[in-house]
Order: C-alpha cells, then sequence, then structure tokens
C-alpha cells in the first residue's frame, strides 16, 4: 500500500498454509492391490457364488458356445446351417452303424458257429428254427436256421466239416463252391454275428430271408472247373 511522501508500506503477512504442491505423491500400488485382493478373497463376500460343479457345468456350455459361434461364422446359412450340418452327420453315423453293424471282432477272438456238444443235422436245426419262429423268437430262429445251412453243406460234402468253424469262415468257403449265392451267404453270416455276438435282434423278415436262402442252396448245384471253364 502506498502512504503519504511516496513510500510504499506492506500490509500484514497473511500465511497461505502449507504448499501441497511441493509434496511428492507416491501411492504403492502394489500392497494395495493385494490388500484388496485379500480382503475380497474372504468368505462373507462370496455366500452366494455357484459352486465348483456348477462352475464346471457354465464354463463347458461356454466353451460349447464358443465352438458353435465360431462354426456359425463359417458356415453356409450362420447357426441353421450348421444345425444342419450336425444332424446329418448323426445321421449318417446312424445309417452306417445300422448298415455294418458292431466292429468286426479280432480272428482270434471270433467264436464257432456251433456250440453244443453233439453235433445234431441241418433237419433238426430246422425244426428248431420252425418253433422258434412259431413263438415269434425270431433272433434264435434266424440263429438255428443259419446253422442249418451250415450243416446242410456240410451233410452235401460242399463243406468239409470242422469243428469250430466260424460263421464268416463257412460263408467265404460255401461262396467259393456257390459263387451265384456268396454274396447272400456272406450278409447271413453278418446277421448270425450281429445277433450272437453284437446283441442285435431279429425280425420276421430277417427269418424269412434266412429261410428263403436256405431253400435256394438246396437246389443249388457247386461250380465246377469244368462248368467255369466252359462260361469262360
Amino acid at each position: 500500500m502506498t502512504g503519504a511522501g511516496g513510500t510504499t508500506t506492506s500490509g500484514p503477512h497473511v500465511w497461505a498454509g502449507p504448499r501441497f504442491a511441493d509434496i511428492p505423491v507416491d501411492t504403492p500400488r502394489v500392497p494395495a492391490r493385494e490388500a484388496a485382493k485379500a480382503e475380497l478373497s474372504k468368505g462373507m463376500y462370496h455366500e452366494g457364488d455357484p459352486g465348483l460343479l456348477r462352475r464346471a457345468f457354465d464354463s463347458f456350455w461356454d466353451w460349447i458356445g464358443g465352438l458353435f459361434d465360431s462354426a456359425a461364422g463359417i458356415a453356409p446359412g450362420g447357426p441353421l446351417g450348421v444345425l444342419v450340418l450336425v444332424l446329418l452327420a448323426v445321421g449318417l453315423a446312424a445309417a452306417l452303424w445300422w448298415r455294418l453293424g458292431t466292429p468286426k471282432r479280432e480272428a482270434g477272438s471270433a467264436k464257432p458257429l456251433f456250440r453244443e456238444s453233439g453235433p445234431r443235422g441241418a433237419a433238426e436245426h430246422r425244426t428248431a428254427a420252425e418253433r422258434h419262429a412259431a413263438a415269434l423268437r425270431w433272433t434264435e430262429a434266424v440263429q438255428e436256421r443259419t446253422r442249418a445251412i451250415v450243416r446242410s453243406l456240410e451233410e452235401r460234402t460242399l463243406l468239409d466239416p470242422r469243428p469250430g468253424r466260424t460263421a464268416d469262415e463257412a460263408a467265404e468257403e460255401a461262396g467259393r463252391r456257390l459263387p451265384d449265392h456268396a454274396a447272400r451267404l456272406r450278409a447271413a453270416a453278418r446277421t448270425f454275428d450281429a445277433l450272437t455276438y453284437g446283441g442285435r435282434t431279429a425280425d420276421e423278415t430277417a427269418y424269412l430271408a434266412v429261410r428263403t436262402l436256405d431253400s435256394d442252396l438246396e437246389a443249388a448245384r457247386p461250380a465246377t472247373a469244368i462248368t467255369t471253364g466252359a462260361v469262360g
């Protein structure tokens, strides 16, 4: 303030407080983060959280959803296209399983066609097959009729009687002597294996097919070297 005579006098000194801007600020972030994690890990904060099984289940479905979204992004038609492709794949797998049956057994694990202690003739097997068919036991009827076919071929000396022969082996050997019926013989052997060892069940159609094959084989004549050469 300017007084008389041009001299300047200063007013009373006012303290403006500490200068905080000059004090350096250093916040310890790592300890603070660890303290926060330790606090939040307390049970009181997680009483309503889902259990471990539920979290695993949710993670699994999130993973499935991610796969589905990725596939939908590249498949034609988006999600609907992916659904169609999945249904086609399932249908194809079911068709192949139905057509081919269960996987073939190793040769060493194949079981013999005849399991009884004493031999039975073809007529006895046919009688047993008809008895099962009359009782609508189609699986047993097909099995007995298949055994009747093989036993009949042995009785006609088209097959050498051999203990332990499997249905597949009998079909391959008989198919060489009766080539016109080779495909049906192999099909009958596959059906027998599926019923006996694969847990399948037969129906009336399957039994009628093997019974017709049995009748046709009764009238069939084996292929010989002479007739084969004449045909050639």
